[in-house]
Parts: C-alpha cells; sequence; structure tokens
C-alpha cells in the first residue's frame, strides 16, 4: 500500500512535469483574430500569419508568469528525483516527504502563474479582441496543476502512513 502511494505520487509527479513543461515552452497560450488573421499569444513569443516573433515589450505579468511556471517545474522536477529516490531507500525515508511537499509547492507555484495571466488575460484582451480564447497549452497548464497536487498528495499520504506504522518486532517464535 504504501509503495502504491509513492509510486502513485511519482507516476502523477512526472505526468505533471511533462505537462509543465510542454505548456510553458509553447507558444500557443491564447488564439485571437488578428485584422480578419489568427494570431497566437504565447509565453515567449507570439505568432501572427505562421511568423513568430519575440516579446519585445517586458511587461510585469509576462515576467512574473514565466518565472512563477519556470519556478514550477524545477519543482516539480524536485519532487520527481525525490520520489524516484524514495524507493531506493524505502518509503520512511523523509526524501518522501520532502518530494510530496516539492510537488505540491510546484502546483502552488503554476496556480500562481495561471491566475496572473488569467486575470491579465481578460482584463486586457477581453476588451481588446472580440475573438479570441485560451489555446490547447493553456489548458494543459491547468490539467499539470492538478497532477502536481494530487502527486503530492499522495506522497505526503505515503510519508504519513509509514510513520503512523508501529515497527514490526522481530520475536522469535519457539
Amino acid at each position: 500500500m504504501l509503495y502504491s502511494l509513492a509510486g502513485g505520487g511519482t507516476l502523477c509527479g512526472v505526468a505533471a512535469l511533462v505537462l509543465l513543461i510542454v505548456s510553458t515552452a509553447t507558444d500557443f497560450w491564447m488564439q485571437y483574430r488578428y485584422s480578419g488573421s489568427s494570431a497566437n499569444q504565447g509565453l515567449w513569443r507570439f505568432c501572427i500569419n505562421h511568423k513568430c516573433h519575440a516579446h519585445t515589450i517586458t511587461v510585469a505579468f509576462w515576467d512574473a508568469t514565466r518565472a512563477f511556471m519556470l519556478l514550477a517545474v524545477l519543482s516539480c522536477f524536485a519532487g520527481v528525483v525525490l520520489g524516484l529516490s524514495a524507493f531506493t531507500n524505502g518509503t520512511k525515508n523523509r526524501r518522501v516527504r520532502t518530494g510530496g511537499i516539492a510537488l505540491v509547492l510546484s502546483g502552488f507555484l503554476a496556480l500562481l502563474a495561471l491566475a496572473i495571466y488569467t486575470g491579465v488575460t481578460v482584463t486586457f484582451f477581453g476588451k481588446r479582441f472580440l475573438d479570441w480564447r485560451f489555446s490547447w497549452s493553456y489548458i494543459i497548464g491547468w490539467v499539470a496543476i492538478i497532477l502536481a497536487f494530487a502527486a503530492g498528495v499522495f506522497q505526503l499520504c505515503a510519508y504519513q502512513r509509514t510513520t503512523a506504522e508501529p515497527a514490526p518486532t522481530n520475536n522469535a517464535d519457539s
């Protein structure tokens, strides 16, 4: 049971890590119509008519969103590594708890990033462009948040379960 919780947490953590990397690296967080053609807005670049350009304007919400997403990826990576290393030393190791905390922190950091991005996008682009929507990479980011939180909870439950169980006694049966 304990290895199942820790393994489930590690598996969810790996899935969250992959989805966080994909959602952070893509250029399609938002799609909208721009002068009759479609355009894509991402964290690092924007694309208009199949030509992508780097963001030239440094705005605080872009920097905050990028920073929180990168910190979420790093924290998720640390949680996965700690979760995997717990299998070599047993689930009673404190690495399981630390990995669970790192995974929950990863979910929280990604949640902050997406909350900032959502608030600014709805306020700014919602008034400026009539035909826009969030894209698939943005939605993948939300799925990654759910998986990161679930992974952290599984890891923390595995650690809690190991500390709650009494140690087996080595009585020789006669």
